[in-house]
């Protein structure tokens, strides 16, 4: 999804008992920030100079499974619409209390593949060249809810909330200002936001479904905080200090300790109490389970059922060189070099088919015989091309062949062989895509899930809907209804439709796995190529 991914996983530790969670009631709001290492049953320290790490993989790897962090599931309907929103959970506690390690031990109990984890800490205002002095000399008060851009913060959330992407920006403890690069992140089912100041902004209160505060002593913030301060970030310990009883402190007693009133559950000792966290993780389940959302696949193969084909379509005409090209193609006896050379000639055909779908004006040149002629260009601002991998990608290099300097961006969708869900696994979109004409690129279609979700994609980075042209070699007419339906507005262009999709959600009569025909592979028994990245035809 614009280049980039979003995040999130951790650990386990001690217990407490029940007598020490104290419950009162709430209300809910989002977060996401900073990928989190991967985690054992001993945790280590973490080691933080920036609110966020980019090097970190976009998938974490727990005692009991492999957690996507930069994935999810359809979070909308077969209508294209938003089906659900994120279940946030607010965690608040003071300067070193342990919020991270208590998130960490949430997402790993969860054992749910889509968690997104966001820290406060990425959301300092940036200092005037007078508060970067200050800050030098630990004179400036970091722990005040001025110091946070709760505007940026609460429009943040509230578009992951919703399942849109947003951009995070990384701050740098060390040089006290945000990095140039911000960090582009997508929504997921449960959303852990945590920070200092987590409940002091009412409209952050507001999108908050679950508000825990992480009470942790005094003594034990203060030990922590010398640590992390000295080895982490450089500082001195006189420095340390100074801010500590200055800064921390006052500010803990006058703005956190405060706002644990309106926590829904109190859990002390923070990471340790795994009594707390058992009690947190059934109450999350039980409002995931309320939430539930399953692709449904009966639903979208007969909602459209002998109804005309949609206007948006555009089929390539079928001539005797389009229909022997088809011929070769469908043939299951057609060696993998035929194979390869005839698709290349469809996807080429198709491509400047949908080119001619792009807006243009007239442009008057003059020709080498100094006559005026009267042409024609593109009018907008860039054609950019999507492909959803991975037999998707084998129609980039047409698209380069007759697009001069076209920027790519690639989407990864996969079946969970559980659910029958097609699950967003990883995107790669070029930046500011808001204006573009966006040629979405998909070798075939059958429920057409996987495009809608890579449509749904495209939207939710700003593309407009009018400007995004689904491109493919075989579409099934149940694809073709659904995609229609739910975005009226995306241009559909392929080489041939055919009408039926059988039990298993393949083309018929089809063309079979185009993936594996075209990279002479066998799909391994996880993998779904093309339609759901989508059902195989």
């Amino acid at each position: 999804m614009s280049a980039v991914c979003g995040d999130g996983r951790v650990s386990a530790m001690e217990c407490g008992d029940k007598s020490s969670m104290r419950c009162t009631s709430g209300g809910g709001e989002g977060s996401l920030d900073r990928l989190l290492p991967s985690v054992n049953t001993s945790l280590s320290p973490r080691k933080r100079t920036t609110s966020q790490c980019k090097s970190q993989p976009p998938l974490l790897r727990t005692s009991k499974r492999t957690i996507y962090t930069a994935g999810r599931p359809p979070w909308y309907n077969e209508h294209g619409t938003q089906s659900k929103e994120a279940f946030v959970i607010g965690l608040c506690g003071g300067s070193a209390s342990g919020k991270t390690t208590v998130a960490r031990k949430i997402i790993e109990a969860l054992d749910v593949p889509w968690v997104v984890l966001l820290s406060m800490d990425s959301f300092y205002k940036v200092l005037t060249a007078e508060q970067q002095l200050l800050a030098a000399s630990n004179d400036y008060n970091f722990d005040h809810p001025d110091a946070f851009d709760f505007g940026l913060l609460v429009h943040t959330l509230r578009k992951l909330k919703l399942g849109k992407s947003v951009k995070i920006p990384v701050y740098d403890f060390t040089t006290h200002g945000r990095q140039k690069e911000w960090k582009t992140v997508y929504g997921a089912s449960v959303i852990i936001f945590e920070g200092i100041m987590s409940f002091a902004d009412k409209e952050l209160l507001k999108l908050l479904d679950m508000k825990i505060f992480v009470d942790t002593d005094s003594d034990i913030r203060l030990v922590r905080r010398l640590r992390r301060d000295i080895i982490e970030r450089g500082r001195d310990i006189e420095g340390v200090l100074k801010q500590y009883n200055k800064f921390v402190k006052p500010a803990f007693e006058q703005y956190i300790e405060p706002t644990m009133r309106l926590a829904d559950i109190v859990v002390p000792r923070g990471g340790g109490n795994m009594v707390a966290i058992d009690l947190i993780v059934q109450h999350v389940h039980s409002q995931l389970e309320e939430r539930k959302l399953r692709w449904d696949m009966a639903a979208l193969a007969s909602a459209h059922q002998a109804q005309p084909l949609p206007q948006t379509l555009s089929v390539l005409e079928s001539t005797p060189q389009v229909r022997g090209m088809h011929t070769i193609i469908r043939n299951k006896e057609t060696s993998r070099d035929e194979f390869i050379f005839y698709s290349k000639r469809l996807m080429r055909l198709l491509i400047e088919r949908a080119l001619s779908f792009l807006p243009s004006q007239v442009h008057i040149v003059q020709t080498p015989q100094g006559e005026d002629y009267e042409g024609q260009t593109f009018h907008g601002k860039r054609i950019t091309g999507v492909s959803i991998l991975r037999a998707g990608e084998t129609m980039e290099p047409a698209l380069r062949a007759v697009c001069k300097d076209v920027r790519i961006g690639k989407i990864l969708i996969q079946t969970n062989q559980d659910t029958g869900e097609p699950e967003l696994h990883y995107l790669r979109l070029p930046k500011d895509i808001s204006e573009d004409h966006v040629i979405l690129m998909d070798c075939t279609v059958s429920t057409g899930a996987a495009a809608m979700m890579a449509i749904r994609v495209l939207l939710d980075h700003d593309a407009q809907e009018d400007k995004i042209l689904l491109v493919s070699l075989l579409m099934a007419e149940m694809g073709v209804h659904s995609v229609a339906y739910a975005f009226p507005q995306v241009k559909i262009i392929t080489t041939a439709v055919d009408k039926k999709v059988n039990d298993l959600f393949h083309i018929i009569p089809g063309i079979g796995n185009f993936g594996d025909r075209y990279f002479g592979t066998d799909a391994p028994p996880d993998w779904s190529d093309d339609d759901m990245d989508e059902p195989s035809c």
